[in-house]
């Protein structure tokens, strides 16, 4: 290949890039502008119907005329149901400059999943998630649908909790374990049949280790399976050992058939304190361990107080359930957990005077 050309290629090249940079900057400046364009339409519908003090009707007759009259002109983007997007997502988002943030990295398809999105904070963490991790809609869908809101730690925290985290991620990205440790973890896609032992589904999850690391969270790598320590001349093996990014540690994760025992704590503790003491680096923070069981024994680890060890417990299940039901099961779970940090305050309180 002659000089010339490696030139011309190398020049081939940096333009391309150029093109191809100020496309992708283009088509999000012009999301960008078109999602706020529909944030107005939506509020000065709203606006009009609100100012009127007349039946519901008045405001269907309103849509049912306007969508006829912008879809004739305009095209099928402002279709009725367009039109009630638009005034939903307005009424959802009425700060114009927490608009104006949103759509700076959030498509108008994002916004079409989460403005149906009751609860706020629920809302919120899955856009402060969204941001952070960069999902493309089908990923948000997803997790919208597997309930990775009502599975993560935070859920079962007080709203106060809830709104601080929340608003360090979005201030600080900063990233607490409870945004990133979720309860139950599906392991569906392993395809683990009747009388598997720990070996199979250790073995199961290597070989569908980008699935497993999509349930975990994008920040997990994968560092070791078996890990050998030695202890007083004694061998011990850590089943699976991740590092999380964000989170700055490493994350030992202990694989059980079986209910969650006390010996389970003492055994993931004793590995913590190992790996801080010889493997964990100077700037990281000490080592999370999960342990993944088949029933996690509520009172075992309320009484434990695992968080003080920095170990969590959780519920993972080889076969998703019917959807309805783990909803119902998860916001049950929830309240409970709740409730119990709420009486564990009022105890407190209490002993205080």
């Amino acid at each position: 290949m002659s000089k010339n050309t490696i030139e011309s290629t190398g020049l081939f090249s940096a333009i391309r890039h150029l093109i191809e940079t100020s496309k992708h900057n283009v088509a999000v400046s012009v999301n960008a502008e078109m999602t706020l364009l529909y944030w107005n339409i939506g509020k000065r519908i709203n606006d009009e119907i609100g100012e009127q003090s007349r039946a519901e009707s008045y405001g269907k007759q309103i849509v049912a005329t306007l969508w006829r009259q912008l879809t004739n002109e305009y095209g099928a983007s402002f279709s009725e149901k367009n039109l009630r997007r638009m005034m939903q997502f307005a009424e959802v988002f009425q700060d114009e400059k927490i608009v104006v943030s949103l759509i700076r990295q959030l498509s108008w398809t994002h916004i079409i999943a989460l403005i149906p999105i009751e609860n706020p904070l629920k809302r919120d963490f899955y856009i402060e998630m969204c941001k952070m991790d960069k999902w493309s809609v089908r990923t948000l869908r997803g997790r919208l649908d597997s309930l990775m809101f009502e599975r993560t730690a935070i859920s079962k925290k007080p709203e106060e909790t809830i709104i601080n985290e929340i608003e360090a991620l979005r201030n600080e990205e900063k990233l607490s374990p409870d945004l990133v440790f979720k309860d139950p973890y599906f392991l569906d896609f392993l395809g683990l049949k009747n009388n598997y032992s720990e070996k199979d589904i250790e073995g199961a999850i290597l070989a569908e280790l980008q699935e497993f690391i999509i349930e975990l969270g994008g920040d997990f790598a994968f560092m070791a399976r078996q890990k050998r320590i030695t202890i007083d001349n004694d061998d011990y093996y850590i089943d699976l050992l991740f590092y999380h990014r964000r989170l700055k540690c490493l994350v030992v994760i202990e694989l059980k058939i079986g209910k969650f025992t006390a010996a389970d704590k003492g055994q993931v503790e004793l590995y913590l304190r190992w790996l801080e003491k010889y493997e964990k680096v100077e700037g990281e923070n000490p080592p999370i361990g999960l342990i993944l069981c088949t029933h996690k024994n509520e009172e075992h680890v309320e009484l434990m107080q695992l968080d003080k060890s920095n170990i969590r417990v959780a519920d993972y299940l080889t076969a998703l359930p019917d959807k309805k039901l783990l909803e119902d099961k998860l916001h049950q779970s929830i309240e409970k957990a709740k409730n119990r940090l709420s009486q564990n305050a009022s105890y407190n309180k209490e002993q205080e005077n």
